[in-house]
């Protein structure tokens, strides 16, 4: 993958003409331009190729941007870009960064229930056309078939747009679009893409993208399963829900900020009601709102009414590993659901230890091998079964215990079998802790815990004779405690605005059955030559696209609702305990989680449909939040292609952003009791005539304090607003290992209403 090319965004606050002062000798890059939306056309043409006589070369247009923003992207040299950067009318400059993918039981685990409820008030999402910016489709999958589907939405607007070995005739009335984005790509990776891998259209040569597009929306397919395992009935959180697919990642090479945006672009125009994007980071770098195409792009679609998630990423469980945390995005992290794949690791000692598995092959049927674990020789490389690194003559005919890290799973095992290994143990480190997910191995194969691990480690150096079996047990369910926090997923605070808590909430995002593509193997590996309809993959870009179709649902049920008012129903009315009826654990620890864990909680679209109360969330709101953590009105333009006004006399705390979490940050420079207000304003939803009274839990060393404490709507007021105190005494708040307390602001209507807002408490300055 070639990384060289740099692309920058520009932004314009005029017209004026510019020329530019090349040497030849620099080789051309990739740039985004951003204009002002009024004066593009007269900058530059809209063709995709323009000369001037000062360019000491040719430079070719690769997107032309008019919807979430006004601009264009272009290859140019770095001296070209250092002219514009230092051109009174740029408002700012910002790097393209290559991205990365965040990788049937779901629907009923998250509340959803056949004839009733949100699944029938939504008529399963029908006409609702969810948008997935991912690695295109496989249109012939049964997930996407459009039998007693009605005619097209009359309002989109969008396209089949034809490539390679796909046509108008690969969309239908459930894929009613589709589009591919590769000029970024093209641009920046040396040859091109490559196409013996790769096809040049919307078809998905990766499988990720045909995986979360039927998450969110795939039909009902009786008799799914991924070789034997997950057998049942597969669907999609809508159903009914139309498809809109835009491929902006390619297989071996990610997806680069430049397509990302002309996807946003192109998805708004077409008309879509939500935008699923699983993807996120890439490079470790967090980037203020102004510098981040995502941010911008869906800032964009959620402006225009757009309800938009993300995947939080998978950097758990790390403290502020969550990525995509604009506050117009929903960003949801991962959780297990009651389903599991069991396969134990037999020692020759006689004890069996519990991991999970996903091989489909022959069996080790009970046969001891003897066991090895390569790292006992003190090489990295070979603990983590790296390629090239097993000597075939310590392995041969062995189970290898290899270290989970440093290259793909699956890859660990393809190693071990070319080296003639006959079976692999994969074992978790300290920072994975406990979290298991499935792999669909290509050779006898399971992985264990962090734990486990070590036991089997230690056996296999103490023993004379080690040996180890490995027994598949394929499908439980029913599996308690679930859901739990995966340890993968990726964890607040904010690193950004830690006055918004991010992730929003968590669903289902750990071994999730869903279609495949035909393309590549389950492993996605080029040597695995197994084909199947459906695979098993977890991440938050499975979460992520379970969110999307909830936002579908609602959307259908409540075609008036915002998308922040979307987006605060299932906040709102999460589940905080699991199965057991116990709190929410985290997979990594073994202990409790907190919101910087799982946010608001775990989905539950059998309350969401009907929360009682909202906060809702305008444009305005927005900016004025974007001027309260100190972007001056250029820099907002930036995100928001308007010019805007922030308040002079009183500068607005981020902090009230009517956000359905509520964060109170005080300095640790301060001592003492101190205190903070934040405003909420909350709009009634249901029966005209309610009252709401609140429920308080305040931690320890805390007090939490709400006016007024009741909450009266009738046909008239609709709309009320109350002041949460927060007080805190700096001499007995235990704020933990996190470096937060955590509370509660829930209202009551005496009813069914139960609406809650997580609470944090945490000192820390912000520079």
């Amino acid at each position: 993958m070639a990384s060289s090319f740099l692309a920058l965004l520009f932004f314009f606050i005029s017209s004026p003409f510019i020329s530019f002062a090349a040497d030849a000798s620099q080789a051309a890059k990739t740039f985004i331009f951003r204009v002002d939306g009024g004066s593009m056309p007269s900058v530059f043409p809209t063709h995709y190729h323009w000369y001037s006589s000062e360019f000491a070369q040719e430079s070719s247009i690769l997107h032309v941007y008019h919807t979430v923003f006004h601009g264009f992207s272009a290859v140019v040299t770095p001296d070209e870009a250092d002219n514009l950067r230092n051109h009174p009318a740029v408002l700012a400059v910002f790097e393209d960064r290559r991205r990365e993918l965040h990788t049937t039981r779901s629907p009923q685990f998250l509340g959803l229930e056949n004839q009733k409820g949100l699944w029938s008030d939504s008529d399963y999402g029908s006409d609702v056309i969810i948008g997935v910016l991912d690695t295109g489709i496989w249109p012939e999958r049964r997930s996407f078939s459009d039998l007693n589907l009605g005619p097209v939405p009359k309002r989109w607007r969008g396209v089949c747009q034809a490539g390679a070995r796909f046509g108008p005739r690969n969309c239908n009335r459930k894929i009613v679009g589709a589009r591919f984005f590769a000029k970024g790509q093209q641009a920046a990776v040396i040859g091109g893409i490559n196409k013996t891998v790769e096809f040049l259209s919307p078809r998905d040569a990766d499988g990720h993208g045909t995986h979360t597009a039927s998450t969110a929306a795939g039909r009902h397919a009786f008799k799914a399963s991924m070789s034997g395992y997950a057998s049942g009935i597969a669907k999609g959180v809508a159903p009914k829900a139309r498809i809109a697919a835009y491929k902006v990642c390619w297989k071996d090479s990610g997806c680069l900020d430049s397509d990302i945006l002309a996807a946003f672009d192109a998805a708004v125009v077409d008309g879509v009601d939500v935008i699923s994007i699983s993807i996120g980071g890439g490079d470790g770098i967090t980037s203020p709102y102004y510098l981040d195409p995502i941010a911008i792009g869906s800032y964009g679609a959620a402006s225009k009414g757009i309800f938009v998630s993300s995947s939080a990423g998978n950097e758990g469980p790390n403290g502020m590993s969550v990525t995509n945390l604009a506050p117009w995005v929903t960003t949801v992290g991962a959780g297990t659901i009651d389903r599991n794949f069991p396969a134990d690791a037999i020692l020759g000692d006689g004890h069996r230890l519990g991991g999970v598995s996903l091989y489909a092959g022959v069996p080790l049927k009970g046969r001891m091998f003897p066991v090895v674990y390569p790292g006992n020789a003190g090489m990295s490389s070979a603990s983590l079964c790296m390629e090239n690194s097993l000597d075939p003559k310590h392995v041969r005919g062995k189970i290898v215990i290899c270290d989970r890290g440093s290259s793909p799973r699956v890859a660990k095992g393809l190693v071990v079998k070319k080296a003639g290994g006959v079976g692999m143990i994969l074992a978790n480190g300290a920072s994975n802790g406990e979290g298991l997910v499935g792999d669909a191995h290509l050779i006898p194969a399971c992985a264990v815990g962090s734990n486990e691990g070590d036991r089997i480690k230690a056996y296999a150096s103490s023993h004379p004779n080690p040996v180890a079996s490995i027994d598949f047990r394929g499908t439980i369910t029913g599996i308690k405690p679930a859901p739990v926090i995966a340890s993968f997923s990726g964890r607040g605070p904010n690193g950004l605005n830690p006055e918004i808590l991010k992730p929003d909430l968590i669903a289902p995002g750990v071994n999730i059955l869903a279609a495949w593509t035909d393309a590549v193997g389950p492993t996605g590996l080029a040597s695995d030559p197994r084909k199947t309809e459906f695979n098993i993959l977890s991440g938050t870009s499975m979460a992520c696209p379970h969110v999307s179709g909830a936002a579908a649902l609602l959307k259908s049920a409540h075609p008036n609702w915002s998308p922040a008012a979307i987006r605060s129903a299932m906040m709102t009315t999460t589940n905080l305990v699991d199965n057991s009826n116990r709190s929410l654990i985290d997979e990594s620890t073994g202990k409790s989680g907190t919101p910087y864990d799982f946010g608001s909680g775990h989905l539950n679209l059998g309350r969401a449909m009907d929360p009682g109360l909202v906060y809702d969330i305008t444009n305005d709101d927005y900016i004025t939040f974007l001027c309260s953590i100190g972007y001056g009105p250029k820099t907002i333009q930036v995100i928001t292609r308007t010019p805007v006004r922030c308040p002079t006399k009183r500068k607005p705390s981020p902090g009230n952003l009517n956000y359905p979490s509520i964060t109170a940050m005080f300095p640790t420079s301060r001592r003492g009791t101190l205190s903070k207000t934040i405003i909420r304003t909350a709009t009634n939803v249901g029966q005209p005539e309610a009252v709401y009274r609140a429920r308080i839990e305040s931690p320890r060393g805390v007090t939490i304090t709400v006016k007024p404490p009741r909450l009266v709507f009738s046909s008239a007021v609709k709309r009320r607003s109350y002041a949460v105190t927060v007080t805190v005494d700096t001499r007995n708040v235990v704020l933990g290992e996190t470096g937060a307390a955590f509370g509660s602001v829930t209202w009551f209507d005496g009813g069914k209403h139960v609406v809650r807002s997580p609470v944090v408490v945490t000192q820390l300055d912000v520079l």
